[in-house]
C-alpha cells in the first residue's frame, strides 16, 4: 500500500534569526518545495505538524520559515529532520522515476531463466534506497526462504540474514513493477 505522506526535503541549519532554516530537497527539485503550506517535521519517533509561513527559492536550496519557531536556537533543534506532505504535493514524477518511499515496499525478484516455472523468485525486500557515489543503491534485507540463494551468502558469520547493496540501474536491475510492488534482479552474483 503506497505512503500517503512522502518526505520531500529536509532542514540543514539555522539561515539568520529569526527561526528560518535552509531546507535541502529530497529529490533534487526544489519549485515544488516553495508552494507548501502544512507539513510534518519528523525525526525518529518524533513529528510535529507545522504551518509554514513562506518559502524563498536559493541557487541549490529553499529558505523557509515554519509558523512557532522564532529563533535560530529553536530551528537548531529540528536540524536533520525530514519534511513529509501529502503525497499531491511531493514533486511529480517523470516517466523512469519512483519515490523512495513506494521503493522501500517491493520485494527483489529474480527470473530463474534454467528453471520451468515461470514465476519470480522474491531474493529479498528492499529496505532503504541510499545514494552511492556512482549513484543510487538498493539496500536490500535476503530472503531466508529464498533457495535460489546458497546460504553462504544468504546469512553473515553470526547467522543472521544479511543486507547487501545493489546498484540501481539498468545493468543490475530490470522492471520495476509497482503495481506487484517488484523490481527485477538481473544478477544472482550482485548478492555475493
Amino acid at each position: 500500500m503506497a505512503k500517503t505522506h512522502l518526505v520531500v526535503g529536509f532542514i540543514r541549519g539555522a539561515h539568520g534569526f529569526s527561526g528560518e532554516c535552509r531546507i535541502e530537497s529530497a529529490s533534487g527539485d526544489y519549485e515544488h518545495l516553495l508552494k507548501l503550506k502544512e507539513v510534518e517535521l519528523r525525526h525518529d519517533t518524533e513529528q510535529k505538524k507545522t504551518k509554514v509561513e513562506y518559502a524563498l527559492g536559493g541557487s541549490s536550496t529553499v529558505y523557509v520559515k515554519f509558523e512557532g519557531i522564532n529563533s535560530s536556537e529553536e530551528i537548531k533543534k529540528y536540524n536533520g529532520w525530514e519534511i513529509l506532505v501529502p503525497r499531491k504535493f511531493a514533486k511529480p514524477l517523470k516517466k523512469g522515476e519512483w519515490y523512495v518511499e513506494d521503493l522501500k515496499e517491493c520485494s527483489l525478484v529474480w527470473n530463474d531463466d534454467s528453471a520451468t516455472s515461470v514465476a519470480p523468485i522474491v531474493v529479498g525486500n528492499i529496505t532503504d534506497v541510499l545514494e552511492g557515489g556512482a549513484g543510487y543503491l538498493l539496500e536490500v534485507s535476503l530472503s531466508e526462504s529464498c533457495t535460489c540463494i546458497d546460504d553462504n551468502i544468504k546469512f553473515d558469520s553470526h547467522g543472521k540474514l544479511r543486507t547487501v547493496l545493489v546498484p540501481f540501474n539498468e545493468e543490475h536491475v530490470g522492471k520495476v513493477d509497482m503495481k506487484e510492488h517488484t523490481v527485477q534482479l538481473m544478477h544472482l552474483w550482485i548478492l555475493e
